[in-house]
């Protein structure tokens, strides 16, 4: 009987308390403490104020001046805090005020906001029955926010990796993608600067807004799309992207790059010649050859860059003012580069100038690393340097010749010493195509001791005795053809414009042969095609 009297009491007032407890979970303290936890999760993820200072974000290094992409992982950063902070603001609240004042208060008889009960019965009601209640809704309604935010944070992970996964996949098919290109395009970037002539897989750029220099401006852990200068400017992480428009320094030796490079297939052209063979004033009639073909409408053609641009014109201003270009100085050449385009196509044009000293002998020529990239050479042969044809001369002839300045060496003995070390700077890459040119040729038309140079020059070449380069020419090349040009009369004051159509002609079939449609623009196989 005794036993049945405690129990009842007892049974009634847990009973009453879980009544109590799971009613008041189930329609208030659930929400109450999930949505204290969902605005703390929230404010977790702040700062929400632009400029204030962040712990969690870690300071940019030394090696890139960009901050780590988001999606590397400041997510996971900013998802494990937010989280942790949503279930500790739940228990916090559930410890004080729930815990600490709501039920301490309904133990001690009064109601939760303090007031004491205005009656004992009602003291007696709180302490006994609603206390243990509210202290039981209390810890469900915790315990259930926990669980529901734990799912959701699950969930949310879930798609946190997904979206990780998706970043971690686009890098290396953006990567992919964009060599694909350039392989497709052969592009290769090669630095055109002196001392330098380093293959660039990927350029230095350099920030608009704060001048930052990024190393590594590609897709990866500092951002897939962009990277997020320290300055904040967003700069593009791919060539699709615009990536080309930012300017590029070589990586090697920090020097600027054309805007072109990393988009446009490059054709390497040295001219190689003696001193005084006339590399130079060749170079310039080339030049004004493409801007002859642009002015027609067949060609589109842009210097590089404003240092090119004022290099030719310097070039241009000289051969006006004195007729003759100073002989190349100064050690290895910088590339003079022109964007060559026809139809929907473009080549960025190389064309190396070295000084003639520069083929004197093999080590010299091994010096040259530029020809390591080359795509075809411009062989520029002054016959009147050559013993075999001087010796054909008569004196006034002799004479007239004189005053042309020939080379101290001749085309043979440049070819001989160029072509061993030429083919073991080339590598893999194999035999090359070599365009002859045989220059001052308003000087060899003077001359009544030699035949005249008609169609074939290759022909006309074995006839004055020079047949041993053009037999050697047709062994060691892929392809070879001749040319005889006036730069006198393609340059300085009153050019004649066929002459320079003609000096652009060398040009123009080496471009031919990396793809660019150019080979329409050149005269007949039988105007000096050697094989």
């Amino acid at each position: 009987m005794n036993t049945v009297t405690l129990a009842f009491p007892l049974a009634l007032v847990l009973g009453s308390a879980l009544l109590i407890g799971v009613g008041l979970c189930v329609f208030r303290l659930l929400w109450v403490f999930l949505g204290i936890g969902v605005r703390a999760v929230w404010l977790g993820l702040g700062p929400w104020q632009t400029g204030r200072s962040d712990r969690r974000v870690p300071v940019v290094g030394k090696g890139e001046p960009a901050q780590l992409g988001y999606w590397w992982r400041q997510m996971w950063v900013d998802a494990v805090s937010a989280a942790g902070y949503g279930m500790r603001v739940v228990w916090t609240a559930f410890s004080d005020p729930w815990m600490g004042r709501f039920v301490r208060n309904l133990f001690h008889g009064r109601r939760p906001s303090g007031i004491r009960g205005s009656s004992p019965g009602s003291r007696f009601w709180m302490v006994v029955f609603v206390a243990p209640g509210v202290a039981l809704g209390a810890l469900l309604g915790a315990a259930l926010a926990t669980v529901v935010l734990g799912v959701v944070h699950a969930v949310f992970a879930l798609l946190l990796g997904l979206v990780w996964l998706g970043c971690a996949t686009a890098v290396p098919v953006l990567r992919g993608a964009e060599r694909g290109w350039l392989l497709v395009r052969r592009v290769r970037v090669k630095c055109p600067y002196p001392g330098c002539y380093q293959p660039v897989p990927l350029a230095v750029h350099r920030c608009p807004t704060c001048r930052a220099e990024h190393r590594g401006l590609r897709p990866g852990r500092y951002g897939v799309l962009w990277h997020a200068c320290t300055c904040g400017h967003r700069l593009p992480t791919t060539r699709f992207g615009g990536r080309g428009k930012v300017t590029a320094l070589c990586p090697h030796c920090d020097r600027p790059l054309p805007e072109t490079a990393g988009s446009t297939r490059v054709v390497h052209a040295p001219l190689v010649g003696g001193t005084s063979s006339g590399k130079t004033m060749l170079m310039a009639a080339m030049v004004e050859g493409l801007h002859a073909w642009a002015r027609r409408g067949d060609l589109t053609i842009e210097y590089a860059s404003a240092d090119d641009r004022r290099t030719a014109g310097d070039l241009n201003q000289e051969l006006k003012q004195t007729g003759w270009a100073h002989a190349t100085t100064g050690g290895q050449p910088r590339a003079l580069m022109l964007t060559v385009g026809r139809g929907r196509r473009r080549r960025l044009l190389y064309l190396y100038d070295p000084m003639g000293e520069s083929v004197s002998d093999a080590e010299r020529v091994r010096a040259q690393h530029y020809l390591a990239h080359t795509d075809g050479v411009v062989l520029v042969a002054d016959v009147l340097a050559e013993p075999k044809v001087r010796g054909q001369l008569s004196a006034d002839d002799a004479q007239r010749a004189k005053a042309a300045r020939p080379s101290p060496q001749g085309p043979w003995e440049t070819y001989q010493r160029l072509i061993g070390e030429l083919t073991a700077l080339a590598g893999r890459r194999g035999r090359l195509s070599v365009a002859t040119v045989v220059t001052k040729r308003d000087v060899l038309d003077q001359l009544g001791s030699l035949p005249v140079a008609g169609a074939r020059i290759d022909s006309w070449l074995e006839e004055i005795g020079l047949g041993n380069l053009v037999r050697a020419l047709g062994h060691d090349s892929r392809s070879a053809r001749y040319w005889a040009v006036s730069a006198h009369a393609a340059t300085g004051t009153g050019p004649l414009e066929p002459e320079q159509r003609r000096a652009a002609e060398p040009v123009l079939w080496l471009l031919a042969a990396s793809g660019l449609k150019t080979g329409a623009l050149i005269g007949p196989v039988d105007q000096g095609e050697g094989r």
